[in-house]
């Protein structure tokens, strides 16, 4: 029984690893000579059409998504934590409401608002440069779900009872016992907002017309437009931008595996 499930996820992991092991393959390929047949084996192309990548202003498109992710990561897990913690441990007037807001709030696609938002990062004068692309996270209707029904039970009310007790203030009991007990849905919230953030496209394609501040995914489709649909360009490109993603996923995989495991037992 054991080898039949060996064989099963083994199966499961060569298929789904399969597409990027073709991402990488086909970047290696001068572009023509991917209509000619599926190539299965690496060719020695992949330095020019990594030349033609680094030409078009990459290393900058790379800094802008990192900063844009990493500033989503940072403030949308801590105002998301903030909000989980007062909703889940704290009685207040209006609670039921925000919750129940937050929860209506996360059945409106994002796309229904899109205009209103753009509208109003004009008249602030944020248009065309990265800060639609952040401050669009610091009000994160998911987080806030996601942190609150993880905190129930992950802080049991005896704990804060007994800080307080010994005359711990709440700013205390949030940073000293708070955020070290709900460590493991943190992570797994800043996992998804890191993928969520960086493989953004529509946002940045409806607010951004600089290519200076073009992020990953908007740098990619252009790509194919300005080098004759250079599509082994674009796979190039595209295995670059994987390497951060799989970095963090690598880091965080157990959290995250905590993370899901506990919200999905808890609340």
């Amino acid at each position: 029984m054991k080898i039949v499930k060996m064989f099963f996820l083994t199966v499961i992991t060569l298929a789904s690893l399969f597409p990027f092991y073709m991402m990488i393959v086909m970047s290696t390929y001068y572009n023509e000579d991917l209509f000619l047949k599926l190539p299965l084996l690496p060719s020695s192309y992949f330095i020019e059409n990594l030349k033609t990548v680094f030409k078009s202003n990459f290393l900058q498109v790379y800094a802008n998504s990192l900063f844009v992710s990493a500033f989503a990561v940072i403030f949308s897990c801590l105002i998301s934590s903030l909000i989980g913690f007062a909703i889940a441990k704290y009685d207040f007037r209006l609670k039921k409401a925000l919750n129940y807001f937050i929860i209506i709030t996360m059945m409106v696609p994002s796309q229904v608002g899109i205009i209103g938002y753009i509208i109003e990062m004009r008249i602030l004068g944020f248009g065309n440069t990265l800060l639609p692309l952040m401050l669009v996270w610091l009000a994160f209707p998911f987080g806030a779900f996601f942190m609150t029904q993880f905190i129930k039970d992950t802080i049991p009310k005896e704990i804060m009872e007994c800080a307080r007790i010994d005359g711990c203030s709440e700013p205390r009991i949030l940073a000293q016992i708070a955020f070290p007990l709900i460590k493991s849905g943190m992570s797994t919230l800043a996992i998804l907002v890191f993928l969520w953030s960086w493989n953004s496209y529509l946002l940045p394609l409806v607010t951004i017309n600089n290519s200076k501040w073009y992020t990953v995914p908007i740098f990619v489709s252009n790509l194919g437009i300005v080098h004759r649909t250079d599509f082994a360009a674009r796979m190039c490109a595209l295995a670059l931008t994987t390497v951060p993603v799989l970095l963090v996923f690598i880091a965080g995989s157990k959290n995250f595996i905590k993370g899901i495991t506990a919200g999905a037992i808890k609340g």
